[in-house]
């Protein structure tokens, strides 16, 4: 079975199907902590910050265009953090951050700026750059009146780099172009403004060039910040409102929740109510993130800051949910979309005595990341575990190691797949199901052809901007992917923007890899949720001993039937050669047998949950 992985900025591979993490002391966050200044140990009185001097925005880009290094030159010469050649992805606070070197969750941090004899109070968010993190993108957002868009001044626009500006763009946000890196060799500013100009039909004359390596011309951006971005619409005089857009758990503290004040003022001790639940709750603590919290004894309208509030259950804090006073209802906020899974897979303890430690791991980390969904599943041979599901991959794999890392959890995770859906045409099951139309995200659930009149698979539309030169090869692997052109364009005389439209499965698992490869690394790929359509399905299963193996099974296109069986049997062949008990081990449909192929069959010692991983 064909099981190779995309692996966008990753320093570590991951394991197959089995995932074993040594048993070991909990991980300390490895964050770069801030040095408080002399201002950090004032009492602030943010009552001197009216709406009209607050500006809230956040860094959007493509992966590795520098947003988290330009924030930690933002948060230097406000002086929020001493300055020193130790600042380094500041804001990067995980393990995982590090580790990989990417920027998977959103960080927030206040700034002070004076300017032209006024004193600012500037919000920054620093968001991720990856496709699969995109709903951190999108809920910023939401706390946010304008943009900083940062372009490599090297690598020019990317796929992400237009994603993100679609996401800021529909917001109607203010965007700021900035051309990050111009202290490169081969950096081209004149040509990253045109492009910008002809993608995003921002005039040239708007975009900001920079070094943030360098700290050149950053000055700028904060002024330009200040001068274009609007403040928010708010007002101290209107009843308390605030909506909760990120929150992490505290083991001590409980749940500590962000909120951007929409209306009115907040102070420690008020009473405060969820819209979501109904349950009142006294404010324990709030205040700043500078980028360490920083507790102040009130909050004010257009301002965003941190609450904790008394909430020990991850249940109590959901993201989107409206806070207001007990004694002043208001009308709830609409809060956020929720975000659509584009992969599902298994996940399950190492030891069944484990379950209760990792149910509670997983609630607070979803807690963490509202983007993964969580089903209760079971296995005959895992035993009780949860099917869940992710944005992509990357996200999933970054997911399984802070379980690792923060929790110090070891988890067994079944192979990904997407989800499809299934016409029903048997009164039965429909009456059954309550619907027509079903979705399957496990695969040992795929529905038999007699039952069902029509499957459905999801599709996605990819956006790749690569040079020019490798057209040639981009457009024969999207063919062999059975994707379908929609358009081409060319940003400049060298550069070329073409769009797709995949099957999904077709580009979750090892085609960003294929792209970068033969593009020799040039090529950039991102993808959105585009509906479902009709598709030619079949179930796969794997017998061991004239026995479904469910945790095996896996759904193809009848096109690729015979490509799979043959990466099955390379694959396995991989297993350590003269087992003790050889058995008859059968590739449905088309009945093709292991031991035909003059491959060594396999035992139930073998198979993967046993110990042995299926690439």
């Amino acid at each position: 079975m064909c099981r190779r992985r995309v692996q966008e900025c990753s320093t570590t591979r991951c394991t197959g199907w089995r995932r074993r993490c040594p048993r070991r002391l909990p991980v300390l966050c490895c964050g770069v902590r801030s040095v408080s200044t002399q201002t950090d140990k004032e009492n602030i009185d943010l009552s001197k910050f009216p709406a009209d001097r607050i500006r809230n925005f956040c860094i959007i880009a493509h992966i590795d265009h520098g947003k988290s290094t330009l924030a930690d030159r933002l948060l230097e010469m406000t002086g929020a953090i001493a300055k020193t050649e130790k600042n380094k992805q500041v804001l990067d606070k995980l393990q995982v951050e590090r580790e990989r070197g990417i920027t998977v969750k959103a960080q927030t941090a206040s700034l002070f700026y004076s300017h032209q004899g006024q004193q600012y109070l500037l919000n920054l968010i620093d968001t991720p750059g990856h496709v699969d993190f995109s709903y951190e993108v999108s809920r910023s957002l939401s706390a946010c009146q304008g943009v900083l868009l940062i372009v490599d001044a090297n690598q020019g626009i990317q796929a992400q780099t237009v994603a993100n500006f679609y996401l800021a763009f529909e917001a109607q946000l203010t965007i700021i172009p900035v051309i990050n890196k111009i202290d490169l060799k081969n950096a081209d500013p004149d040509r990253v403004e045109s492009q910008i100009e002809k993608v995003f039909d921002i005039p040239s004359e708007e975009c900001i060039r920079i070094s943030a390596k360098l700290g050149t011309n950053v000055e700028k951006v904060l002024q330009e910040v200040v001068n274009r971005i609007p403040p928010p619409v708010a007002s101290t005089d209107d009843p308390f409102k605030a909506l909760v857009f990120d929150s992490n758990f505290d083991h001590y503290r409980g749940v500590v929740a962000n909120i951007a004040v929409v209306g009115g003022q907040v102070r420690k001790g008020d009473k405060i109510t969820s819209a979501y639940l109904g349950k009142t709750y006294e404010v324990n603590e709030l205040g700043l993130l500078r980028p360490d919290e920083h507790p102040t004894q009130k909050l004010f309208a257009g301002q965003v800051g941190y609450m904790i509030a008394g909430m020990k259950d991850v249940k109590e804090a959901q993201i989107g949910d409206t806070l207001y006073l007990q004694e002043q209802p208001v009308e709830a906020l609409p809060g956020f979309k929720p975000a659509k899974p584009m992969v599902f897979a298994g996940m399950y303890p190492m030891d069944q005595s484990d379950y209760p430690g990792l149910r509670s791991a997983i609630e607070r980390l979803t807690l963490n990341d509202s983007s993964v969904t969580v089903q209760r599943d079971s296995s005959l041979a895992l035993g009780a575990g949860w099917r869940l599901g992710f944005l992509g991959l990357l996200h999933m794999e970054v997911f399984n190691q802070r379980l690792e890392q923060e929790y110090n959890a070891s988890v067994i995770v079944t192979a990904p797949t997407v989800p499809y859906k299934a016409v029903l045409s048997s009164a039965k099951l429909i009456k059954e199901h309550g619907s027509e139309e079903i979705t399957i995200v496990n695969p040992a659930q795929f529905p038999d052809r007699s039952v069902v009149s029509e499957y459905l698979e999801p599709m996605v539309l990819g956006t790749i901007l690569a040079p020019d030169s490798y057209t040639g090869k981009i457009m024969s692997l999207c063919l062999n992917r059975r994707a379908i052109q929609k358009n081409m364009v060319y940003i400049d005389d060298q550069r070329v923007m073409m769009k797709y439209i995949f099957p999904l499965n077709e580009v979750v698992v090892d085609f960003y890899d294929l792209l970068k490869s033969m593009s020799s690394g040039y090529a950039s790929f991102d993808y959105e949720n585009a509906g479902y359509q009709a598709a030619d399905l079949i179930k796969m299963d794997i017998l061991l001993n004239g026995r479904s193996v469910e945790e095996l099974t896996t759904i193809v296109h009848r096109e690729h039937v015979m490509e799979q069986l043959k990466c099955m049997v390379r694959d396995w062949s991989g297993v350590r050669q003269g087992c003790a008990v050889r058995q008859r081990s059968h590739f449905h449909p088309l009945g093709a047998v292991l031991t035909q192929q003059g491959k060594p069959c396999v035992s139930d010692s073998q198979t993967p949950y046993r110990g042995r991983c299926l690439r």
